[in-house]
This record gives C-alpha cells, structure tokens and sequence, in this order.
C-alpha cells in the first residue's frame, strides 16, 4: 500500500523494446540441411517460435532429424539491456543440463553462439521478404562436441 494508504497499484514495467527483433522468429518453420560431410539434406524439421504472456521471453520448441538423431528441445530467450545481447537457454532430450546460448540480431543477421560442446556460432540471414532463412553453424577450431551444417527454412505460419 502506498503512503498515506493510497492503494493503487504500481506499474509493473513491459518488456524491453528491444525484444521486438526478435517478432522476426514468430511462427512456425519447415527446415532443412545437410552436415558438411554429406552429398544430401541429412537435417529436417520444424521451429516454432511464440511469446510467453508477458511479452518478455520467446519460446522455441524444435524437432529434427539430425543425420539420424533425434533431436527435441525446448528454448527461452530473453534480453540482457546491460549487454545488449539476447541470452537464451536449451533444454534438451539429448543432455540432462541447461544449455546456454547468445544470440545477436542485427537486421536481417542472425548470429548465435554457444560454449557447450567446445563452443560453435551460428552466422545466418533472413530473407529479404521474413519468410525465409539461410545459415550454418561452424564448430570452434577441435571442438570434439559440435558438427558443422548449413541449414535453411521457410515460415509455414
């Protein structure tokens, strides 16, 4: 209660408006790739990205086939305003720990980084018309835990 009992209630504060870069995910995605070591698409799937009431964090939830694996997992994305970066964590089926991730959105580039597994970024682009996305993940120099691929998609929803 405020002074003098005043009962208004205070104003809580909104998501950072920064966050809006990240409507760009928004919706559902067809996904398709290939490891660097293969002839063929051997990486398929689906994203989907929403945001959680409140506006704060966006969700990702994603199925692959990786090369055979199966791959299910579900992301939060947030915003760090002090470091100007959109920190997110990874629960996956695959390890029984948080993974932690970094992304960087700057226009249509997209660059996500992770420590995990020796460390590996991802460096790719939205298509000029938001439907559309291209991009490869590359392991650090001997990291023993992360694979190389390219993959891209197109937004279903």
């Amino acid at each position: 209660m405020a002074e003098g009992g005043d009962a208004r209630p205070t104003a809580m504060p909104g998501p950072d408006p920064e966050l809006k870069r990240l409507d760009r995910f928004v919706g559902t995605w067809n996904m398709k790739g290939h490891t660097l070591d293969s002839d063929k698409d051997n990486v398929t799937g689906q994203a989907t990205f929403e945001w959680l009431p409140g506006g704060f964090f966006l969700q990702q939830r994603i199925d692959l086939d990786f090369a055979g694996f199966e791959i299910k997992a579900t992301e939060i994305i947030g915003y760090d305003a002090e470091r100007g970066v959109y920190p997110s964590t990874v629960f996956s089926k695959m390890v029984g720990v948080p993974l932690p991730y970094e992304y960087d959105v700057q226009g249509d580039d997209v660059t996500i980084r992770t420590e995990f597994g020796g460390g590996a970024t991802y460096t790719g682009k939205f298509g000029e018309d938001g439907k559309s996305f291209s991009g490869g993940w590359r392991p650090d120099k001997d990291a023993p835990g992360n694979v190389a691929y390219d993959l891209w998609g197109t937004r279903l929803t």
